[in-house]
């Protein structure tokens, strides 16, 4: 089992592609929760949507998790769940499933090395974002001459969770719908129109018209995502405070199990080919 893991991560750490996705995502988030704001300090906001508000005071290094936390429901989201499908499809586009499988590991062992480097990755996603707009904030304090005051270390590394959680959640889906799909282009795109179209227009186009909409969103991954992201601070596209961050903690890590457990059984149960 150890031997898969390091394997895994070996063959994703020398792709370009795991690179230049975490390079996207640390580039989003600072671009959006600080570049695009500061240089809009003193401006007035030309709608009332969601970050319109964002002032210095969600620049300032004491509400840097928050700032780091605003892309999971959206991009960040798109990004991990690419990255899931790369770690599990691409096995399937290049045909190397049996090449690895004529080696005498079992399926389930390759299955769940993959499945421990979406989570490894994951958190390197996370601490990368952190580590981010932890500076980022300070930069700006910084140029604005405001004092580098921190947020409590329980609420970074409940923060550092919450990402992580989130994120290998998006990449274990991903890893299903490659499994689910056997392939890569497909489960991208169908998994991309999921969470940058149809969650964003039930949230804001049936969910205000019928109230069951509204009343299932509750239990659908991406507002929950967006809950969780929202109880540390976020103010960004998708982040709502639609439940209680507890309630959404829970969700979130039945759907990380619900995902794992089914792509665990298809691979185990279907043809590869």
């Amino acid at each position: 089992m150890l031997r898969d893991i390091r394997a895994e991560l070996t063959k994703q750490s020398r792709r370009p592609a795991s690179w230049l996705l975490l390079a996207v995502a640390v580039v989003l988030t600072l671009t959006f929760g600080y570049v695009v704001p500061y240089a809009a300090l003193g401006g007035t906001p030309v709608s009332g949507g969601p970050g319109a508000g964002r002032g210095l005071s969600a620049m300032l290094p004491d509400a840097f998790v928050g700032s780091a936390l605003g892309g999971l429901p959206i991009f960040v989201g798109a990004l991990a769940l690419i990255f899931g499908v790369l770690v599990a499809g691409s096995e399937y586009g290049y045909g190397t499933w049996k090449t690895v499988l004529v080696q005498h590991p079992s399926r389930l062992a390759v299955y769940a090395a993959k499945l421990v480097t979406v989570a490894v990755a994951a958190l390197a996603v996370v601490l990368a974002l952190f580590a981010a707009a932890a500076g980022a904030g300070a930069v700006v304090a910084s140029l604005q001459d405001q004092p580098q005051s921190w947020p409590p270390a329980s609420d970074v590394v409940l923060g550092l969770g919450a990402g992580w959680l989130v994120t290998t959640m998006w990449g274990v889906l991903g890893v299903l719908l490659a499994i689910g799909l056997r392939s890569v282009a497909l489960p991208i795109g169908l998994g991309l129109v999921w969470l940058l179209a149809v969650q964003n227009l039930l949230a804001s186009v049936a969910a205000p018209l019928l109230d069951w909409v509204a009343q299932l969103q509750k239990a659908l991954p991406g507002p929950n995502a967006g809950a969780l992201a929202a109880a540390f601070g976020a103010d960004a596209p998708g982040a709502d405070g639609i439940v209680g961050s507890g309630q959404a903690a829970v969700v979130l890590a039945a759907y990380l199990v619900a995902f794992g457990l089914l792509g665990g059984r298809l691979l185990h149960r279907r043809d590869i080919a």
